[in-house]
């Protein structure tokens, strides 16, 4: 059947995928996805021998109009990220978006995502927060999109780079008080998770002497300054 599906991979373990899923990737026409050889480990791992389509960031109109080709010729097409969930922030969306204007039909193979892996070991409540993505690499616009998320007294949720991080926690510390909680989620599900909870004055001293590599999810509390930690919960 003419379908676009949207299917979430492994944020790191490779165990970490439904038997739906894999049965969508194993039967499709065709996988689009980011990095074409992070995608072949988790296909060889699983002895899928689906056909590769790259789709990414800096693909053309060209190879968009391609794989929209390939569905209104009656084929299937899986839409995978380089992990987690297709369309938070990469550029899956513009596919889902062009396959609903043509009337594809678009159907979502749910699984991991590194924002509700962090969110729920976080201890912080998140029946509300507000999901920023990456924050720009321009200070002056990254305070002014972290102060509009403040003024919605709600958990903050954010990727970010190793290599900024520690830049991050110190605009964080300009934006919220030094003792407001936060979380710093690296490398889930991989060998060397690490989570560190506390104040940001406190993660700011233990990222002091690390060496910070990998994916990174930040979640701040962004309540009022009374309510603020895990065991303060209104």
């Amino acid at each position: 059947m003419v379908t676009l599906y949207v299917v979430a991979t492994p944020i790191g373990h490779l165990d970490d995928i439904s038997a739906r899923a894999l049965n969508i990737l194993r039967t499709v026409d065709a996988i689009a996805c980011e990095d074409s050889r992070r995608t072949q480990k988790l296909l060889s791992h699983y002895d899928i021998h689906t056909r590769l389509i790259s789709y990414h960031a800096y693909s053309t109109d060209k190879r968009l109009r391609y794989i929209l080709e390939l569905l209104t010729s009656n084929r299937s097409i899986a839409l995978v990220s380089d992990s987690g969930t297709p369309a938070v922030s990469d550029p899956g969306y513009v596919l889902i978006q062009a396959a609903i204007q043509n009337r594809i039909p678009v159907e979502s193979i749910p699984g991991p995502s590194a924002v509700i892996a962090a969110a729920a070991c976080s201890g912080l409540p998140v029946d509300r927060f507000v999901f920023l993505g990456f924050l720009p690499r321009r200070p002056g616009r990254a305070t002014e999109i972290l102060k509009n998320a403040a003024g919605l007294k709600q958990t903050i949720i954010f990727f970010e780079s190793p290599f900024r991080i520690h830049k991050t926690i110190g605009l964080l510390k300009k934006i919220f008080d030094a003792s407001a909680y936060a979380v710093v989620a690296r490398e889930l599900t991989k060998k060397f998770e690490q989570i560190i909870r506390g104040s940001l004055d406190d993660i700011e001293q233990k990222l002091a002497d690390q060496e910070i590599r990998g994916e990174i999810v930040v979640l701040v509390d962004a309540r009022d300054t009374s309510t603020h930690g895990p065991d303060k919960h209104s």
